[in-house]
Formats: C-alpha cells, structure tokens, sequence
C-alpha cells in the first residue's frame, strides 16, 4: 500500500510540473468560485482552510476575499497535530514547519466544534471522496471530528477513479476541482 502511494505521490508531482503557476493559479480561482457557490459555504460563519504550497490549489485569493467577513481559521503545525487559528490579515502569519505560512499563535486555538467547513488540500483525490495526502496523517488526524463537512479542493489531474486508502484516511463529503460543475 505504502509503495502504491507513493508512487501517486511521484506521479502527481510530474504533472505538477506540466503546468505554469499562471494556469494553476486561474485554475485555483476556478475552483474556489465553485466552493464559494455551495450552500455549506455561504451559510459557513467559521471555515478553517489552508495557506497554499507552491504547486497546490491556490488559497491567498480565497482567504483574503473572506477573512473580513467570516471567521477563516489556518493550521499551525504543533508537535504532530495541526491546531487551528484565525487568519487576521497578512501581518498575522509567519513561515512555520515545512516552510508553510501559519497563524502567529495568540491565545488558544479554535477547537473543532466551532467550525462549520474544513477546505482540505491533497496530493491526489478520488470520486468517492478518499484524499492521499503526504504521508504524515496531520488532516487525518485534524479531521476525525465526524460532524466537520468537509470539501477537498485539487486540480483535474490529481483527481482519480481510485486511490489507495487505508483505514485511518479521511474522506471528504465532496471533492471540487476545476473540472467539477
């Protein structure tokens, strides 16, 4: 199973680099225009999401258009779960673990029941809602909460017929790309 994920994990990061940032980029636009169309989103007061890597469905357009209005809160890697705090403006995040922008911890996070949707990131999808990540469980382990609806966001190529999973793997109630209506 390790072997099969990781060679996916290979795969989609030559396809990554098949694309310039500029088409990832009207790409990324494209899906969150979708995410933003959904009822669980316009209804959503609390979302939490992410701050984007290099080569993943871009965030900073998303959270810049909403954090005024709703409650948007990003992960900050501690110890071997990410914790949640809000995002109050570019001044409010610094580079943290694995050179990803997070949230200037102050005061506690934000526990789980306040958050009406999660916006998760994702080396590869299936039709069925399974997610591959990298490998290190930190949203599978974020988002065993069960009652968190959750959207995962990837370009058409990372979207499969079937990835593999494992028992502890989260699956999203929808999967948006850029070629979803």
């Amino acid at each position: 199973m390790g072997d099969e994920k990781q060679e996916l994990r290979r795969e989609i990061a030559r396809q990554k680099k098949l694309y310039t940032e500029a088409q990832l980029g009207a790409w990324s636009e494209e899906i969150f225009r979708q995410v933003e169309a959904r009822e669980v989103f316009r209804r959503a007061q609390c979302v939490a999401c992410y701050h984007a890597l290099p080569g993943e469905v871009q965030t900073e357009g998303f959270i810049g258009r909403w954090y005024r209005t709703k409650r948007i809160l990003l992960p900050r890697v501690v110890g071997d779960d990410l914790l949640l705090y809000p995002y109050e403006g570019p001044e409010s995040v610094r580079r943290g673990a694995y050179g990803i922008w997070e949230p200037i911890a102050v005061g506690d996070s934000i526990p789980l029941e306040a958050v009406d949707l999660v916006i998760v990131p994702g080396v590869a999808f299936d039709r069925s809602g399974n997610r591959l990540g990298r490998g290190r469980g930190f949203y599978d382990r974020l988002l065993s909460a069960s009652h968190l609806v959750k959207i995962g966001v990837c370009f058409a190529f990372q979207l499969r017929d079937r990835i593999p999973t494992e028992a502890f793997d989260e699956k999203m109630d929808e999967v948006i790309s850029n070629l979803t209506e």
